[in-house]
């Protein structure tokens, strides 16, 4: 049995899929790594995967632990799953899209959900033009199309809420404004919005700031959903971050 400092020693060497393992052997390894998530083992993991823009800057200012942020890191962007016109920056949270005329551009994450509660924050780093959508998508939905258009929420594998006219979309359809209250503020570039994924209600809510918006899409799918967003916007940038768990109230 060696000591808990001895053991956060060598595990801060290994990877996350190897630390996964590790994780099951014993209560005792267990603990070591979950324990303290800001311990050595998180720390090297962080500094190994993390780009050195993502650790010094505020991308990641709401993400306080170095596990929370190696977690955030595995449900970025994926830079296999997005439009051929776009490109995830080297702080591996940003996408930047290209200026391609008559083109509208989106991506998903590494990784989807078909169960839990989670919650991400998305901003816009850039001009909007006159389509930004912030949503989820199946894996069948279509990361980029002909023409600026809704592109997330143009079919049935896809719900967006539209920041720039402020409509919810999902089936190629208009489901009414968001928020649902009388002058409604627009979003303004850098503003943080909240993105609340429940799996066990099947809804979808937003969060602006401190202020709970309300749930905007009711009766998902029990499939696999991805945070995803599309953009039209020339050298415009969208950050995402997965922030892990919900906190109520």
């Amino acid at each position: 049995r060696l000591p808990g400092r001895v053991l956060e020693l060598v595990f801060s060497y290994l990877e996350l899929r190897e630390l996964r393992s590790c994780a099951l052997v014993c209560k005792l390894w267990h603990h070591v790594l979950h324990g303290d998530e800001n311990s050595e083992v998180w720390r090297s993991l962080a500094a190994r995967c993390l780009a050195e823009e993502a650790l010094r800057t505020d991308i990641l200012c709401n993400v306080p632990t170095y596990k929370g942020k190696v977690r955030a890191f595995h449900h970025a962007f994926s830079t296999n799953d997005c439009s051929r016109n776009v490109y995830i920056k080297k702080n591996g949270f940003t996408l930047h899209r290209n200026p391609i005329a008559q083109s509208t551009d989106g991506a998903r994450t590494k990784i989807g959900f078909s169960e839990g509660r989670h919650a991400w924050e998305v901003w816009w780093e850039g001009p909007l033009g006159t389509v930004a959508v912030i949503g989820i998508a199946t894996k069948r939905a279509a990361m980029q199309c002909q023409g600026y258009v809704a592109l997330l929420g143009s079919d049935d594998q896809s719900w967006g809420w539209n920041l720039v006219d402020n409509n919810l979309l999902h089936n190629g359809e208009v489901n009414g404004s968001f928020p649902q209250c009388n002058n409604a503020p627009k979003y303004q570039i850098g503003e943080r919005i909240r993105v609340i994924l429940d799996m066990e209600d099947k809804t979808l809510a937003f969060e602006r700031g401190y202020e709970f918006l309300g749930v905007a899409f009711r009766g998902l799918p029990k499939v696999c959903l991805y945070p995803a967003v599309s953009a039209v916007y020339g050298n415009t940038e969208v950050t995402l971050v997965y922030l892990g768990k919900p906190l109520d109230g």
